[in-house]
């Protein structure tokens, strides 16, 4: 992997993960994992497990808002499979 594309993963991981995290606190101040039920029955078997998988789910959701951001600046010359860091910015 190419010093562009590193940066590019980080600059869309790193924010969804810290967004995620944020997320993550607040959705488990206002609701106990052990009660959130469905169809009558716990959704979790363990805190750890609510914890990891919300996380998770949240961090793909922030993930995909960034990819999506990235993808909408992407002038029409330019590759619209993943936006690339113009090469005045790069450090080459």
């Amino acid at each position: 992997m190419d010093k562009s594309k590193m940066e590019r993963t980080i600059q869309i991981l790193w924010p969804s993960f810290l967004v995620a995290g944020v997320m993550d606190i607040l959705m488990f101040a206002m609701f106990d994992p052990m009660e959130i039920m469905y169809q009558g029955a716990a959704l979790f078997d363990s805190r750890l497990a609510a914890y990891s998988s919300v996380f998770f789910i949240f961090w793909l959701f922030g993930a995909s808002s960034s990819i999506l951001t990235c993808y909408f600046q992407c002038s029409i010359s330019q590759s619209k499979r993943f936006c690339k860091i113009p090469k005045s910015h790069s450090s080459t």
